[in-house]
């Protein structure tokens, strides 16, 4: 199994954060892993995305250049990565941000309102922990308990009262 994912949106929406945790997942898992952040000069507001690798082998490349798995937090990203995603491959896409549709039917497309789910259950700025709650759960990547496992490994400790809130938008994410 070999797992190439892209991660993309503004600045500040979380997505290099999210990619880490995928990363950290695959390293608790005990697979191979890779995460390449890329952001643009300015880092809130500027466009963000990371590459991220999970597999049973050994990772070739950290690059990702065709994901089967891509996670599109706003519209600038999902224009500039849809047509990549592998045939086969799964799009996540935030569709509070996102108006447009794709017309690939060899890919599977799931739209979630992750940023309107976020705020209405008071997780503002989780929009990327739903998101990913989502795409773990319709893609198997791993466990619950890895997930929390993989947030407790990266939120440093002045910030781990935020790993239950974290989750909370991982639950909502699975349960869309």
């Amino acid at each position: 199994m070999t797992k190439e994912i892209i991660l993309a949106g503004f600045g500040g929406q979380g997505v290099l954060f999210a990619g880490k945790i995928l990363a950290y997942c695959g390293l608790i898992d005990d697979k191979e892993v890779s995460w390449l952040p890329s952001y643009g000069p300015e880092m809130r507001g500027g466009t963000a995305n990371c590459s991220v690798c999970i597999s049973d082998d050994t990772v070739g490349s950290p690059l990702v250049t065709e994901p089967n798995i891509f996670v599109a937090m706003n519209q600038p990203s999902y224009i500039k990565f849809i047509e990549k995603v592998q045939s086969g491959g799964k799009a996540f896409i935030d569709s509070t941000l996102v108006s447009k549709k794709s017309e690939r039917n060899d890919i599977e497309c799931h739209y979630i309102p992750a940023t309107q789910i976020a705020e209405d259950n008071g997780l503002q700025g989780m929009a990327n922990i739903v998101l990913l709650g989502s795409a773990i759960k319709e893609t198997g990547l791993c466990a619950i308990d890895t997930i929390r496992k993989a947030f407790e490994s990266v939120v440093p400790p002045k910030k781990a009262n935020l790993i239950d809130a974290n989750m909370r938008a991982i639950e909502l994410g699975m349960a869309y």
